[in-house]
């Protein structure tokens, strides 16, 4: 165990500004951070409400020496470095040194620790920065931090945490991070008393995307190897058709340290160019390991943000890696219909000749058929009878009924009493006044029939482009703008509800906790605009319905495209966001541009089109079609001046 020692003024001034405590995930953050620092093998981290009231992070680590437990909550006090040169080559997550004093000053912190060369553990309590106990205890080898009451002395930083649940979001994203960036930890993690995480620790990265994002995301990457001038890229890549609509899922780790790099988000997405889709990104999870010293971490608070010696040899690692792990994974996927069973799809048995002589075929034994004898009893005389021919037929089992012989009866009449009517004359004194309500009629405006004028279809151009002469002019239609706003009028004019269709199969949605927090406090949103989605475990989401004009390929990018938007415009009105959302659906069930249309349907989409003078502009504002006239061809071929 290094001695903890509280830096001199000079080095302290060197060091960037920490970030300062402001939600549970940070205080889980460095925690888990000094645990790893202290080698650590097994950490397991439990919250309640979000992280608020209670925190409790538990290692096997080197432990506290007693001596160094006061100077552990002391601003500017650490282990990892001592003089000015070891901010050069940082090897470790912390070393700041203001982690336990940040947290100890606005909440209360409990410690119980034991390094392996002492023989009893200690006990220590601190209360908004004073200290209330230092007592012995016995635990074992390790420190369990537990932070309770956080913000209690600072109601005003109290009003700016968010909901129980996104709290506690927040403080799971931060355990798959860590859990990512160091496989060869066991993390456990505990929400409200409920077990969320647990990954086996046995070095393997796949284990640990399997643990954290489920085996539908590990099972759509590729293991990535590569090393280049001194620097190594190790991790998984996703295949090129499991792109996904933003870049939340890429995770980029510097020498088991979670950074944000845009060089290596720029090599990640030029070496998937013509490999993906304009618009979609990859995902990865990729370690880069390079020496320390060509490396500065000491640039931003939140230690997110490095700063490299050499960027380029960054950039061509990253690059030729993940080109090399694409080229070994061009493979076709092939289909083994024999690995089907059932009795639907069951592999069909091929008959040789020589299994054909193998099988021998018995005809059915039937038995011998006697003819029909009369029986004639031998206590009555024998009666001569006329001579009939007489064909025996063989017996049979079948039973032959009798037909039933039904007697027709005609129904009949009812007789109906006849009650003789006395007429009354009514005098005028006699009738009565009946008091009549003034009645509410209701005005129903009929739509007035829209003209479709005379049209002719010349063809299409490119499987896109529509072709129509219509009145003297010659018209150019995008199919797929004027689809696309054909499908968001639709969707946002209707008052009696969106058209929703029920999934036979429902999509599972695999999202980052980021993603999944915004999606899961905007449920009410998504009804409304035809999606019903529930949560299926932390980090994934299941939807049983969509939009009729959806279709199930397209509901894990629409869902994921949205959490995108939702994360990064939080303050946008409902009704804007819900346009957003329109406008993100019509684009993906839109007809695409190069799909194949016959006759039939140009012609209905044409006339739908003409019908309809508010489809004219997609939602994006591109124009939907353009006019020729005919003097302006005659103009253009100088037929006219």
């Amino acid at each position: 165990m290094a001695k903890i020692n509280v830096l001199p003024k000079y080095i302290a001034d060197l060091i960037a500004a920490g970030e300062v405590v402001e939600r549970p995930s940070s205080v889980v953050k460095e925690a888990v951070e000094n645990s790893i620092d202290a080698g650590a093998t097994i950490i397991t981290v439990e919250i309640q409400h979000g992280g608020i009231t209670y925190i409790r992070v538990t290692d096997n680590g080197c432990g506290i020496l007693r001596e160094d437990i006061r100077n552990a909550f002391v601003s500017h006090a650490t282990s990892k470095i001592a003089k000015q040169e070891d901010l050069d080559a940082i090897g470790t997550l912390g070393f700041r040194g203001e982690a336990l004093a940040s947290v100890s000053a606005v909440s209360r912190v409990e410690v119980l620790t034991k390094a392996g060369e002492e023989s009893i553990g200690t006990h220590y309590r601190i209360e908004g920065g004073d200290e209330i106990l230092l007592d012995d205890a016995g635990c074992p080898d390790g420190t369990t931090l537990i932070v309770r009451d956080l913000f209690f002395n600072t109601p005003a930083r109290m009003k700016f945490l968010k909901k129980d649940v996104s709290e506690a979001n927040a403080v799971a994203g931060v355990m798959d991070r860590v859990a990512l960036s160091h496989p060869e930890i066991s993390f456990r993690f505990i929400r409200d008393g409920k077990e969320t995480l647990l990954t086996p620790g046995d070095g393997k990265l796949s284990s640990a995307i399997y643990a954290v994002f489920g085996k539908e995301f590990a099972s759509s990457l590729i293991p990535l190897d590569y090393t280049l001038n001194g620097v190594s890229a190790k991790g998984y890549i996703s295949k090129p058709v499991y792109a996904r609509a933003n870049r939340n899922m890429q995770m980029f780790f510097l020498n088991s340290r979670l950074v944000k790099t845009q060089t290596g988000s720029a090599a990640l997405s030029e070496s998937y160019k013509n490999s993906i889709m304009a618009g979609k990104f990859p995902a990865c999870v990729i370690n880069l390991t390079v020496p320390n010293e060509t490396v500065d971490v000491n640039v931003h608070p939140s230690k997110l943000e490095v700063r490299f010696a050499n960027e380029k040899a960054i950039y061509d690692c990253i690059y030729y890696g993940v080109k090399n792990a694409l080229s070994r994974d061009e493979e076709r996927p092939q289909v083994d219909l024999g690995k089907v069973t059932g009795t639907r799809f069951a592999k069909p048995q091929v008959f040789t000749p020589e299994k054909a002589e193998q099988i021998s075929f018995q005809p059915k034994k039937t038995e011998e058929v006697k003819p029909f004898t009369p029986p004639v009893k031998k206590s009555e005389p024998v009666m001569r009878q006329p001579v009939v021919a007489y064909n025996p037929q063989p017996q049979t089992d079948t039973f032959v009924p009798k037909p039933k012989i039904t007697v027709y009866t005609p129904p009949q009449e009812e007789k109906k009493e006849v009650i003789p009517v006395i007429e009354k004359k009514i005098t005028e004194e006699e009738i009565p006044i009946v008091k009549t309500e003034e009645v509410k009629t209701e005005v129903i405006q009929i739509k007035e029939e829209v003209k479709i004028p005379d049209f002719r279809i010349i063809g299409e151009a490119f499987k896109t482009y529509i072709f129509v002469e219509c009145e003297g002019k010659m018209m150019i239609i995008d199919k797929h703008a004027a689809h696309e706003r054909m499908i968001y009028n639709e969707l946002k004019n209707r008052t009696d509800g969106i058209y929703m269709q029920s999934l036979m199969i429902p999509v599972t949605v695999t999202l980052s906790k980021e993603e999944y927090d915004v999606i899961i406090n905007n449920l009410d949103l998504l009804e409304k605009a035809g999606f019903s989605v529930e949560s299926f475990g932390t980090g994934s989401v299941i939807v049983r319905e969509c939009p009729s004009v959806i279709e199930a390929n397209d509901i894990e990018s629409i869902l994921t495209e949205t959490a995108g938007y939702l994360m990064h415009n939080k303050n946008e009105l409902i009704s804007e966001k819900l346009d957003w959302i329109f406008h993100s659906s019509a684009c993906r069930a839109a007809i695409k541009a190069g799909d194949k249309t016959n006759p039939y349907e140009l012609e209905k989409f044409t006339e739908k089109l003409l019908s309809d003078d508010s489809v004219r502009y997609c939602p994006h504002g591109r124009p939907v079609l353009a006019e020729l006239t005919k003097r302006e061809l005659e103009k253009f071929f100088g037929r006219i001046q």
